[in-house]
């Protein structure tokens, strides 16, 4: 469906053209005074510099046409050459009944097949998620819902660190622990060797041991390299084990991601794309990209442009070992061939800013994608502390996401049994989703680049721009239509608007598409938390103004209900997007 504000559009157009001005000067907005009207049109500054006449007069003119339209209620030139619009209440409720009749909710349709990868997660395996992994995963996912609620085909792939050196100095740890395992024999065979089975937490003990081991331990620290290399060159028991250490460390990880409402599509990591870096030199070479430097081979991607620096890309080390430029360049090769998607999205650290621009600059000189494909990094900030750091734990450790998830429930849980709004019997099963909600709500009401301070208690509150005050919204909106006896089949007539507080939650409802949009141009899933807590405070307004139950006025009161049935499910709508699961009652 078209937006209120595209209908509005087309309307003020056709009035530009009528008086002979060009249309393109009928571009309408929301007022920022919804006190004097409800759109704005500002063409006329624009109209004045073309046809060298004062806006004021080009305003009056095209005002005089939109006043002989019974779409408008008033429609005003205002110096010294705003056109102020006002719809009327008719109007209003025609484009109510074509946005409740729309599948969409409002939310513009991509306008031909478009297909993007979304990388986002980016865990190493055979190490538990810690809290570094929450904004790409939460981010990530609230951008590939937002993109496939644009009519979009999104494929959200975790990206697994599953090749590299913490393998082999996990493999190399249990071999010290464990030298009689038949998967570290010379004569290994897969079909008859028993492998032993390994579980989380001996894998989340053993790789921090490894790690700091192989830093003042030159011996193991070699011997880890040398596993390393084993396994990437495909010795029998190396492999078993690397795939009994992965399905023991993507179990874990389905565990958190699931509570945090979070899925990927595809489970590819860093060995997916082992087999594509053969292609990856072949190509380098074969369009004489690749240079030596001090033993590496290298591709240059400085730019005439550049205002800073911009170093070569290293493709193989001295060592002719590769590094995570080479396994993302070959991991574009892999997508391109499975999946020609029309855009590569990154959800990562911004402090990779550096590495994604090497890596795309040589993708695209490559011609490792087609020119049009888009190659983008989706940079965030940090989640800190009080103190302005990054977050940690009471002693300065990375807090595990696990252990944040239990956190934010116990203390959800805390909250809820001191609130007025839960009965005993029921916070227990809802402070999860409680806690879930506040952690991401306060997460993604922020812009992805900036960094902010996580402030639990604040996120918690039943008041302001939180997640629980949404839930809190949603309830109170269950709780008015359960006791009007309302489900999602009975029959409701919106016969009109009565009151302002009405009106501008209609108007609000009309422009939540546009949010959407605007939240996947930008890929800010911001701006859709910002609607929707907009859209919870116009419903206590709304709520406030206008005694629902005690209505005697029977069309009033089934259109009140009518609205308030639509709104409950345009705030599902908004918390589906940021991946925030809802609550029947608190």
């Amino acid at each position: 469906m078209n937006s209120i504000t595209q209908v509005l559009t087309a309307l003020v157009s056709d009035a530009f053209a009528a008086c002979g001005y060009d249309a393109a000067l009928g571009t309408v907005g929301l007022s920022d005074r919804l006190d004097l009207c409800q759109f704005q049109c500002n063409g006329a500054f624009a109209g004045a510099r073309l046809y060298h006449k004062a806006p004021l007069m080009i305003a009056e003119q095209v005002a005089g046409v939109l006043r002989e339209n019974p779409v408008f209620e008033k429609a005003e030139a205002v110096r010294p050459g705003f056109l102020n619009l006002t719809v009327t209440d008719c109007f209003l409720r025609e484009q109510a009944l074509t946005l409740m009749a729309d599948p969409h909710f409002g939310i513009p349709q991509a306008e031909k097949p478009e297909t993007i990868v979304l990388d986002y997660g980016g865990p190493n395996v055979a190490k538990p998620l810690h809290i570094g992994h929450l904004r790409s995963a939460i981010i990530g996912e609230s951008i590939t819902r937002l993109a496939r609620a644009s009519g979009r085909t999104v494929l959200g792939d975790v990206h697994l660190g599953d090749w590299g050196l913490q393998i082999g100095l996990v493999i190399a740890e249990l071999s010290e622990r464990n030298p009689d395992w038949r998967c570290f024999a010379d004569d290994f065979d897969a079909e008859k060797d028993a492998l032993p089975q390994l579980d989380a937490p001996t894998l989340n003990e053993i790789y921090p041991f490894a790690s700091k081991r192989s830093k003042t331990d030159e011996a193991f620290s070699a011997k880890a390299h040398a596993f390393t290399y084993e396994l990437q060159s495909g010795r029998p028991g190396y492999i078993a084990l690397w795939k009994e250490i992965l399905r023991v460390s993507i179990a874990d990880m389905k565990q958190n991601y699931q509570k945090l409402g979070v899925d990927f599509d595809l489970w590819y990591g860093e060995s997916n794309a082992d087999k594509f870096i053969p292609r990856l030199m072949e190509v380098l070479t074969e369009k004489g990209l690749l240079r030596e430097s001090e033993g590496a081979m290298v591709v240059d991607v400085a730019e005439e442009t550049d205002k800073a620096p911009m170093p070569p890309v290293i493709i193989k080390k001295s060592d002719n070992s590769s590094i995570y430029a080479t396994t993302d360049l070959a991991t574009i090769i892999q997508r391109e061939q499975d999946f020609h998607p029309d855009r590569i999205w990154y959800v990562v650290d911004k402090r990779q800013e550096l590495h994604f621009t090497q890596v795309f600059r040589c993708a695209k000189k490559a011609g490792l994608v087609p020119e049009t494909t888009e190659l983008a990094h989706l940079g965030f900030g940090t989640m800190n502390g009080s103190d302005g750091k990054p977050y940690k734990t009471r002693d300065g450790g990375v807090m595990r996401l696990s252990d944040l998830i239990a956190t934010v429930t116990d203390a959800a849980r805390e909250k809820l049994t001191q609130s007025d709004f839960v009965s005993e019997e029921d916070y227990r099963e809802i402070a999860e989703k409680v806690g879930i909600a506040a952690l991401k709500f306060g997460d993604l009401i922020n812009q992805p680049a900036r960094d902010y301070v996580f402030e639990l208690d604040k996120f918690l509150s039943f008041e302001g721009k939180t997640g629980t005050y949404l839930l809190y919204t949603i309830t109170r909106i269950n709780s008015i239509l359960q006791k009007a006896g309302v489900t999602e089949d009975t029959p409701l007539t919106l016969s009109g608007i009565y009151t302002e507080s009405e009106r501008e939650l209609w108007l609000s409802l009309l422009l939540s598409g546009g949010v959407f949009q605007r939240a996947l141009e930008e890929r800010s899933p911001s701006y859709v938390c910002e609607n929707a807590y907009q859209l919870a405070t116009l419903f206590s307004r709304f709520y406030h103004d206008n005694h629902i139950m005690a209505e005697e006025d029977s069309e009033k009161k089934e259109t009140w209900l009518c609205l308030c049935r639509y709104l409950r499910a345009m705030l599902l709508r908004h918390l589906d997007v940021l991946g925030i699961e809802a609550v029947e009652h608190m």
